[in-house]
């Protein structure tokens, strides 16, 4: 059986991603893994394990839309934008749900976003979360995301009301920085008092493990043809597909974009991309 494919892990509050590989690689004897997209320690819930061969696909599933179930609690801010911060700011905000879910109707559809602070994202060589620990602060440009979904699921009233988030968005969106950015459009601040990712792409909670419990994690193994959901998907026979082994481009019309190259079996030979007429290798896997 190959060791090659995409392992869903629920994670648990506390550790890294990092520290999740690390656990699969103990566990599996697998040397090569990678995850496809960070969780912050206190978050949970999906964390996609590529392993073996599939590491080279990870930037597909970097690439897939995610889902979220975050708390907002509204009047209290930190400097990390969740629990684990220093308390920053804390004024009363006593909502009503009328007004959150006005609020809500201008975070839908494209919206631009500022990343915070406390990020892994890069400036002038450094991690911005290493800069905020320095006790600095740097100007972040604001960046375009898509929210697909957001709904109220539930709300607690009060002086520091809490709202559970129902949140399905593109890549690059911090939700953590969505609360507050809610808050801060109805005269407050927030922060997150919990987040958990319920899905990425087509990986969802339903297959997921226990970092805790390895056992038959083989049979947890999705194949690396698993991404091809995400993308068209093209059956080669005879001169195309030692082509596509090859990875020479092909003579390919239709829309632009990623291609899934499969074998008549429908395993995952290769990822291409079509450009105008022609498709052009990006992963050759077999």
């Amino acid at each position: 059986m190959s060791q090659a494919g995409f392992l869903v892990v629920d994670k648990p509050a506390g550790p890294t991603s990092h520290d999740i590989v690390d656990k699969a690689r103990a566990a599996t004897a697998i040397k090569k893994i990678g995850h496809a997209g960070t969780l912050d320690p206190p978050a949970t819930g999906v964390l996609v394990l590529a392993l073996d061969r599939a590491t080279r696909l990870i930037r597909y599933v970097q690439d897939f839309d995610k889902e979220y179930e975050a708390t907002v609690r509204f009047g209290v801010a930190t400097t990390t934008l969740d629990a684990t911060g220093d308390e920053v700011a804390r004024n009363p905000m006593p909502l009503s749900v009328a007004h959150l879910e006005k609020a809500l109707e201008r975070f839908r559809g494209v919206i631009e976003q500022v990343p915070p602070m406390f990020s892994a994202l890069k400036m002038q060589g450094q991690r911005l979360h290493e800069i905020a620990r320095a006790g600095e602060e740097v100007e972040r440009r604001p960046r375009q995301i898509l929210i697909h979904e957001l709904e109220l699921k539930s709300f607690k009233p009060g002086d520091f009301p809490e709202a559970e988030l129902r949140v399905v968005c593109s890549k690059g969106t911090y939700v953590r920085s969505l609360g507050d950015d809610i808050a801060i459009s109805l005269g407050g601040r927030a922060h997150l008092t919990g987040l958990r990712r319920t899905r990425v792409g087509g990986f969802s909670l339903d297959s997921a493990i226990s970092p805790d419990r390895w056992e038959g994690w083989e049979q947890a193994l999705a194949p690396p043809e698993a991404v091809a959901v995400e993308m068209e998907q093209v059956r080669l026979e005879g001169p195309q597909r030692r082509a596509v082994m090859n990875g020479r481009p092909l003579v390919s019309e239709g829309r632009e974009g990623l291609l899934a190259m499969l074998d008549e079996d429908g395993r995952l030979m290769a990822v291409y991309r079509r450009v105008g007429t022609e498709a052009r290798a990006e992963v050759v896997l077999s």
